[in-house]
């Protein structure tokens, strides 16, 4: 026999105006964060594939890979770039 406890949540006090202006520009950073992270993965596997391909190694299956990375770093470094943040992927600002 299993037994459930019902979870009552507890309430929380609203967030003084400097927390809710600290919550609010670190959300706008997130699609920031998220593009660097992309960027950078991207650009990890596509060294990786590239090297493959230096090689005589590459599959056609690794070839659309080598191509979905590219496009991922492109978008990536657009929306770096229209945010005016290409440093934190070490381009231009």
């Amino acid at each position: 026999m299993t037994s459930t406890t019902a979870i009552t949540p507890t309430p929380t006090a609203p967030l003084t105006p400097a927390a809710a202006e600290l919550l609010a520009r670190l959300q706008s950073e997130f699609p920031l964060i998220r593009a660097v992270a992309q960027y950078e993965t991207a650009a990890l596997h596509a060294v990786q594939l590239a090297a493959l391909a230096e090689a005589g190694k590459l599959t056609n299956l690794d070839a659309d890979s080598l191509a979905a990375a590219e496009d991922i770093m492109a978008a990536a470094r657009a929306v770096l770039a229209k945010a005016g943040r290409l440093d934190l992927i070490g381009g231009a600002a």
